[in-house]
């Protein structure tokens, strides 16, 4: 059963989401922002950095991201709906938030099909990751639940 959460924790997720989401721009600021600067919005100032608007458009990001989280992916709203299902609302609507922000902030042309087509891409890859790495920590608890529960088996 989960801890019940503070502000506190959410906080620190948003800021532990930020990071890696700031992580991957600053990175991609340093190889391809001079070739895209005047291409996209979030490289205006190319390989020099990211700009205050940018920093505060990934916070509010990260901030949908953890809020959207916690309704599909923890069973505090949403406690009969299956899994699979919850992650697909889940990925559903980050999609839709963030083309909802490709607009609005003027990431990449929304007229350029190439653009949309690397952010699917992208997109796809990454969230791949997100669910590699979140069964692999699941594996890894349920192996330290298994553990524990052999250990008190024994006794």
């Amino acid at each position: 059963m989960e801890k019940r959460k503070t502000i506190f924790n959410y906080i620190s997720e948003v800021f532990a989401v930020y990071g890696i989401i700031v992580t991957i721009y600053v990175l991609l600021s340093l190889f391809i922002g001079d070739y895209v600067g005047e291409y996209s919005s979030m490289f205006r100032l190319g390989n020099k950095g990211l700009s205050n608007a940018t920093l505060l458009q990934l916070l509010l990001l990260a901030t949908i991201i953890i809020a959207v989280r916690n309704v599909f992916l923890t069973d505090r709203w949403i406690k009969r709906m299956s899994i699979i299902l919850r992650n697909i609302l889940f990925f559903i609507t980050i999609i839709v938030v963030m083309i909802i922000m490709i607009v609005s902030f003027d990431w990449f042309p929304v007229n350029d099909w190439q653009a949309w087509v690397g952010f699917l891409i992208s997109y796809t890859v990454s969230m791949g990751v997100s669910v590699l790495v979140s069964r692999l920590k699941e594996r890894a608890e349920n192996d330290k639940l298994q553990v524990a529960l052999d250990k008190y088996n024994k006794k």
